[in-house]
C-alpha cells in the first residue's frame, strides 16, 4: 500500500451534507413555526453561510460564533426577534439526526480496513459525533479529531500536527487527505506536506492556486490511489 493512515473529511465527502442541511433546517424552522422557512430563506441562509465558513477558515470567526451568527444575520431584518442562539441550538441538534451517506462510502471504508482510517473536521463536535455514531461508519475510525474539541481547524497545520502527535506518525509520505474542499481539506494538506486527493463528484473546474495530489470523481477511485496503482 502506498498510504498507510487516510484522513478523511465528512461532508460531501463521506456524508451527503446537502440533503442533511435542507431536512434540518426544514424541520426547525417549522418547530419556530415557520413551515415554508426552507423555501423563504434557503438562499439567503446559503450564502451568510458560505461566507461565515470561510472566516472561520480564515480565522475570523469561531465556531460557536458562527453557529449563532448565521441566524442572526438570517433573521436581522425579516424577523428581529428571532432568537438566534435558540434557533442556532435546535439547529445542530436536528443536523446531528440526520444521516446521510456519499454513495460508495461503506464500501470504500471496508476495502480500506488494512488502513489507519481518521476523520478530520471543521464542523461541530455534538453534530459529526452523532452522525458518525448512527451511520454504518460508527465503528469504523481510530480518531475523530474534530476541530472544535482539539482547538485548531483546517487549513491550518496545526491541526495535521495534533493529529500526527495524537496517532503517534512521522512518516508524511504515508499519509493521505482526502476531502471536497480546496480551501480547507487540500490547501491544509498542502501547507502541512502530505499528499491530498480532492473529492469531486460535479467535476468543478478548479480556478485557484491550490493544486491536489489526485482527483476522483467517485470514492471507489480512492482504492487503486491507496494502493499505488495510480
Amino acid at each position: 500500500m502506498k498510504y498507510d493512515v487516510i484522513l478523511f473529511d465528512v461532508d460531501d465527502t463521506l456524508m451527503d451534507f446537502s440533503i442533511t442541511e435542507e431536512n434540518a433546517l426544514h424541520n426547525t424552522f417549522a418547530a419556530f413555526g415557520l413551515p415554508h422557512g426552507l423555501a423563504d430563506y434557503r438562499g439567503p441562509y446559503k450564502e451568510i453561510s458560505k461566507v461565515l465558513w470561510r472566516d472561520l477558515e480564515e480565522g475570523r470567526i469561531t465556531i460557536a460564533d458562527l453557529g449563532v451568527e448565521r441566524f442572526r444575520r438570517l433573521f436581522a431584518t425579516s424577523l428581529p426577534d428571532m432568537d438566534a442562539h435558540a434557533f442556532g441550538t435546535a439547529y445542530l441538534e436536528n443536523l446531528g439526526k440526520e444521516v446521510h451517506l456519499i454513495p460508495g462510502a461503506v464500501e470504500l471504508c471496508s476495502k480500506l480496513a488494512g488502513c489507519r482510517l481518521v476523520i478530520i473536521t471543521n464542523g461541530f463536535a455534538s453534530v459529526q459525533t452523532a452522525r458518525i455514531a448512527a451511520s454504518p461508519l460508527c465503528n469504523t475510525f481510530e480518531q475523530l479529531i474534530i476541530s472544535e474539541q482539539v482547538g485548531f481547524k483546517k487549513p491550518d497545520r496545526e491541526i495535521f500536527e495534533y493529529a500526527f502527535s495524537k496517532l503517534g506518525l512521522t512518516d508524511k509520505k504515508k499519509v493521505l487527505m482526502v476531502g471536497d474542499s480546496l480551501t480547507s481539506d487540500i490547501q491544509g494538506g498542502n501547507r502541512f506536506g502530505i499528499d491530498t486527493c480532492w473529492f469531486n463528484p460535479l467535476n468543478k473546474e478548479n480556478h485557484s492556486d491550490i493544486l491536489p495530489t489526485y482527483q476522483i470523481n467517485e470514492l471507489g477511485e480512492l482504492l487503486a490511489i491507496v494502493a499505488g496503482e495510480k
